[in-house]
């Protein structure tokens, strides 16, 4: 049956009517659409770590965006992984916490060159033309008032242990050379052994249980985070030293809170990680509304706590 040419006009335009409509509702969708953040960390093998992603996915959820948490095992080939994801997805910043200063700089160039802001966490990458702003806590400077503190409860004296963290971290570095800025010029104090336990907790113990198998009289341990210090006392308690040999972590995490609290460990450096996640989270709300001057590097303080002033704090600092 031959249709009218009227009908053919008439049917022509509606179809036309329809297609814009279609297209204009998908234009209106997509402009209604929340913003994505991606928050990739290092690892969530660690409570500190865990706070630091929530407080960051919870702080961008609140500003009305979309927030997906990735967890890159300290393995930076996954984290490269989460970076193409992440570009792949559409996602329109990054709040990073990097596996490795120098391994993760090409993630965070590939994010710049497809467009995506990156605000690093905790942990710096060895650039200053890659993340659009990095905010560190100040570890060289908390560890100085650690080194003073150490050199004090053991009377300028005696032998000592240094368990590292992840030798790829400047955070690692920062911690060991401002403990040693202090330490190194007392000459009665032996340092006899350095060992890296990635900070981790099981690998921390067993790094200390083979220590104390070479070295079983020492007198004080000073951990790079709190995770360590924690294996560090356990491994010590299952050599019936615990009450004999002081420790000192870093971080401020909850379990070694307690610890000061009940006098198993002497003192750690209290980190802020909300403070950190948040701002990092308001900086991707400032750049979305058009900010770009952003200070490449934003120091945030760490504050010493041991038994004398521990119930002054809370685990994990302040949030404000």
């Amino acid at each position: 049956m031959k249709i009218p040419a009227p009908l053919l006009r008439l049917c022509f335009v509606l179809f036309t009517v329809v297609l814009l409509l279609g297209c204009g509702n998908s234009k209106d969708k997509s402009v209604d659409q929340p913003k994505k953040v991606a928050v990739i960390i290092s690892t969530l093998n660690n409570p500190w770590f865990v706070v630091l992603a929530e407080t960051a996915a919870n702080r961008a959820k609140e500003l009305g965006y979309e927030a997906t948490i990735f967890d890159s095992q300290n393995n930076t080939a996954l984290e490269t992984d989460h970076f193409e994801n992440a570009i792949a997805s559409g996602y329109d910043a990054v709040l990073f916490n990097p596996t490795d200063a120098d391994g993760s700089i090409a993630n965070v160039r590939m994010a710049k060159k497809a467009g995506i802001p990156v605000f690093c966490m905790d942990r710096e990458v060895n650039a200053t033309d890659a993340a659009t702003s990095q905010i560190l806590s100040d570890s060289y400077a908390g560890c100085v008032a650690i080194g003073k503190y150490f050199v004090e409860k053991l009377n300028k004296q005696g032998k000592y242990v240094e368990i590292l963290g992840m030798v790829g971290d400047n955070n690692t570095w920062s911690r060991s050379k401002g403990f040693h800025s202090v330490v190194d010029h007392y000459t009665d104090l032996k340092m006899v052994a350095q060992q890296s336990a990635d900070f981790d907790r099981n690998k921390a113990m067993e790094v200390m249980e083979s220590i104390l198998q070479v070295h079983p009289d020492i007198d004080g341990v000073f951990c790079g985070n709190d995770a360590m210090a924690m294996g560090v006392y356990q491994a010590l308690v299952s050599a019936g030293k615990a009450n004999q040999v002081m420790v000192f972590g870093f971080d401020g995490a909850d379990d070694v809170i307690n610890s000061i609290q009940q006098k198993k460990i002497l003192a750690t450096g209290m980190q802020f990680p909300k403070l950190m996640a948040k701002t990092a989270a308001n900086y991707a709300q400032e750049y979305f509304n058009g900010k770009r001057d952003f200070a490449q590097k934003v120091p945030v303080t760490v504050e010493m706590v041991n038994q004398e002033n521990v119930n002054e704090y809370s685990a994990y600092g302040s949030d404000e």
